[in-house]
């Protein structure tokens, strides 16, 4: 495992508990002490880790998208030898694993992509994964995902070629964005009737259990107005992994209408507009054709 945050040691934790020999790396002293303190072997350099694994080897990587998994697949390459196995469990775009997998296969070394989700809870829960690659290399490779997986039989499997688990996983995204936007929005409409007075973490745990709205995420929502059911401290601002624009972008190269998640990822963007130039225009011009009021800063 290369890539101790979170979620890596968590993932890490889950495989040793489930009677896998793990081996992790990461540059920080303190990750690497988390799964050492839970029964993994840990190294000191990518050299080291390599050295440590039987052949042929399999090395999971749990890295921030982008230059960083690039890096790390550089500076893994002169140590692995044909017939290893790297899988990218992050959240990397489709095409950037595509072109990863072909460079890797002139060396004849599998290239295998793991949608992953499950975030924090995935250590008890298990992790939903997504995995693209040579069906042969996949089946081999299947104690590891029963293992991180809810139960070895759901929760997982292979969905294509190499490119398309992170592609599935890109869409997932997509997805939760319209999900968590819908149910931010009737919370909000909730909140604002103010004639009623409504519970909304109340209402949060009715609708858990029978309604068809009923959902993980919405569990989730529960749990975080029980906690703080007026938001106090948290600012109007969401940040996106960057999944949610590939999805629109592939949306829109396909000419396939995705309205819900478009929309979903708009109010992001526009959650972090905290001067917006467009509004004032829009007061601005409202002042000018109607004489309507514009209001002071």
């Amino acid at each position: 495992m290369i890539g101790l945050g979170k979620m890596g040691a968590n993932m890490a934790q889950r495989l040793v508990r489930g009677g896998h020999r793990v081996v992790g790396y990461d540059p920080s002293e303190a990750a690497r002490k988390v799964i050492d303190d839970q029964g993994a072997e840990t190294a000191t350099t990518l050299a080291l880790l390599v050295a440590k694994l039987k052949v042929p080897r399999t090395l999971w990587l749990m890295v921030p998208a982008g230059e960083i998994t690039d890096a790390s697949i550089a500076a893994l390459l002169p140590l692995l030898a044909p017939g290893d196995t790297v899988i990218d469990g992050g959240n990397s775009n489709y095409r950037d694993t595509q072109r990863r997998a072909a460079s890797l296969a002139h060396s004849k070394i599998q290239y295998v992509d793991s949608g992953t989700s499950g975030g924090v809870w995935g250590l008890e829960e298990g992790y939903s994964l997504m995995i693209g690659g040579d069906a042969a290399t996949v089946e081999r490779l299947t104690p590891i995902f029963a293992t991180l997986a809810p139960a070895p039989d759901r929760g997982w499997g292979r969905v294509g070629e190499v490119g398309s688990g992170h592609y599935t996983k890109m869409i997932h995204n997509g997805i939760e964005y319209g999900l968590m936007q819908a149910y931010a929005e009737g919370f909000s409409i909730l909140h604002h009737k103010t004639e009623f007075n409504i519970d909304l973490h109340q209402v949060a745990e009715i609708w858990r259990y029978g309604s068809v709205v009923r959902s993980w995420l919405l569990d989730l929502t529960a749990n975080a107005l029980q906690k703080n059911p007026g938001l106090e401290g948290i600012a109007p601002y969401v940040a996106d992994s960057g999944e949610g624009r590939w999805t629109v972008a592939e949306a829109i190269e396909l000419g396939v209408p995705a309205v819900v998640i478009t929309q979903s990822l708009i109010s992001r963007l526009r959650s972090r507009d905290a001067e917006s130039f467009s509004d004032k225009l829009v007061a601005a011009m409202r002042n000018q054709f109607g004489g309507h009021a514009v209001k002071k800063e």
